[in-house]
């Protein structure tokens, strides 16, 4: 059984606030000497059930009970509670550090603290021996949380134009905490240590028991550095997404192999975040039947699942990343119309959401490249500037730099697009027709037509992880002399889950009218 607390035995905000800013971090309540002694001991017995009760059931209460807004008591003054353990002090802060950026602004003091925090952590995880077992999602949120911090610091430390002369000179002082290359190298180190690699190829020869375990070491062993090596390859790719350079990012990924069900997918921050920058990283390099596959994939799931979520702590993030996804599925639907890879549960969702937007944006126009524009600004990441900031006068901004080229090379994208959404609308008419008749149709001349006709067979084909070249059109063909032959894709059409769903709904309506009493 998970160990339970009486909150109410806890003193109240008011009795809790003392010293002269009404608030001292060094007041430990009740509740919280339970809590961390308790957590203690769990983690020392790899009680990884009740681990994860507490730290995603009763730090979450207290969090909401004790400590909205201000931070949780020091790890100096819980240090007596715990032996003083190294380890522990350290996950500890982690967490506290974590709350902090969830409820509060931290001071740039604090992010280098907490920079420090995590070099310490991921230290005694790659040097020393660790015997613990903490619960998937811990260790998800810890690789999770240490890229959101760098991508969090590098937004701030941008933003020149206010900072103080106290802040520059600590940013001076400090001029490694965050600095790209150190987060680049912790998390490809995390990868290289736990030997993951070699575990996920092992297991696909049957040798290993990771996926099937989903991580955890049940001969009394760690799955902390396995777990957080794993994670990691998920960290790569996303801080890859926020430079911008989304082949590396694939590439970090690859030992994953997202089309079966894998350890990613058992934390379900995890599963969103692999997908939602898998998905982005495929758009961007036009390969969009892979990125449309993906992202029905985990709304359809999203769709399915939310209701067993609703108590999460990240409950909104899911519903963001949810809403942002449809954003993206709308963009890579209407670049690559690919309908046929569409759900009908999610078709019907991404109609209701932007059916309207989309019908917009297959004109050629300036309002479809304003929708363009729109939908990529309000789903893309966060996207950074790593390098360090020019403490020359006068001080600029420079925190928006980044995404504007990003959205930038994305427009010029579309518009190179949109230019052969006219001949994707003549072929889909014809089986066959002449170079001398489509041009005409198309108002230009016959050596133009064949220009857009290769930049149309240029811009539907794209290269995979692989290398290989794969074909992304809804509609392909080949010229031979002066006809061009349109090769049919429609494809073949499955009547079976559509007519069992109208069997399910006429099923309910039955029974409901056999519930109904007639007088």
């Amino acid at each position: 059984m998970a160990t339970t607390y009486d909150y109410d035995d806890a003193p109240t905000r008011h009795d809790e606030q003392t010293g002269p800013d009404g608030y001292d971090t060094n007041f430990v309540p009740d509740s919280v000497k339970s809590f961390v002694t308790h957590l203690y001991r769990h983690i020392r017995e790899k009680n990884v059930y009740d681990i994860y009760e507490m730290y995603e059931t009763s730090f979450q209460t207290l969090s909401d009970r004790f400590f909205k807004d201000s931070p949780w008591p020091s790890v100096d003054a819980v240090a007596n509670y715990v032996d003083n353990d190294h380890v522990f002090c350290l996950l500890y802060r982690e967490m506290w550090f974590r709350h902090l950026y969830a409820r509060l602004s931290p001071t740039l003091k604090q992010r280098i603290d907490s920079w420090d925090n995590y070099c310490s952590l991921f230290q005694v995880v790659l040097h020393g021996v660790v015997n613990m077992q903490l619960p998937n999602q811990w260790l998800w949120d810890m690789v999770d949380e240490f890229v959101y911090q760098f991508q969090s610091f590098c937004q701030y430390r941008a933003k020149m134009k206010n900072k103080t002369e106290q802040e520059i000179a600590l940013l001076r002082q400090f001029d490694q905490a965050w600095n790209v290359y150190g987060v680049l190298n912790f998390l490809q180190a995390l990868v290289e240590k736990s030997m993951i690699i070699q575990i996920l190829e092992r297991e696909k020869e049957g040798l290993e028991q990771f996926t099937a375990t989903d991580g955890y070491d049940y001969s009394g062993g760690s799955n902390v550095l396995k777990v957080l090596g794993y994670f990691s390859t998920v960290g790569l790719l996303r801080v890859h997404c926020l430079l911008g350079d989304y082949h590396t990012g694939l590439k970090c990924l690859l030992p994953i192999d997202i089309s079966q069900h894998g350890v990613y997918a058992t934390v379900i921050g995890s599963h969103i975040s692999t997908i939602y920058h898998y998905g982005f990283a495929n758009l961007m390099l036009r390969r969009y039947v892979d990125a449309i596959r993906e992202f029905n994939k985990i709304l359809l799931y999203i769709y399915k699942t939310k209701q067993y979520h609703q108590k999460s702590s990240q409950y909104e993030q899911i519903l963001k990343k949810n809403e942002q996804m449809y954003a993206l599925l709308a963009i890579c639907l209407s670049l690559c119309p690919q309908v046929k890879l569409v759900d009908e549960t999610v078709n019907a969702q991404l109609r209701e959401k932007y059916g309207e937007k989309m019908a917009r944006m297959q004109r050629y126009d300036d309002e479809a490249f304003a929708i363009y524009d729109e939908l990529f600004s309000y789903a893309c990441p966060k996207f950074i500037t790593p390098s360090a900031p020019s403490f020359e006068e006068p001080l600029v901004n420079y925190n928006q730099d980044a995404y504007r080229l990003q959205l930038k090379l994305f427009l010029y994208e579309v518009k190179q697009q949109q230019l052969l959404s006219g001949v994707r609308t003549f072929l889909k008419v014809y089986s066959a027709i002449s170079v001398g008749k489509l041009a005409n149709y198309m108002e230009v001349d016959e050596p133009t037509l064949r220009t857009i006709l290769m930049s149309y067979k240029h811009k539907t084909h794209a290269v995979d992880s692989e290398g290989k070249i794969i074909s992304n059109a809804d509609v392909d063909f080949y010229i031979d002399d002066d006809m061009i032959h349109v090769v049919d894709t429609k494809p073949v059409r499955r009547y079976g889950d559509y007519f069992l769903r109208q069997i399910v709904k006429l099923e309910g309506v039955i029974n409901d009218m056999d519930r109904i009493k007639l007088e």
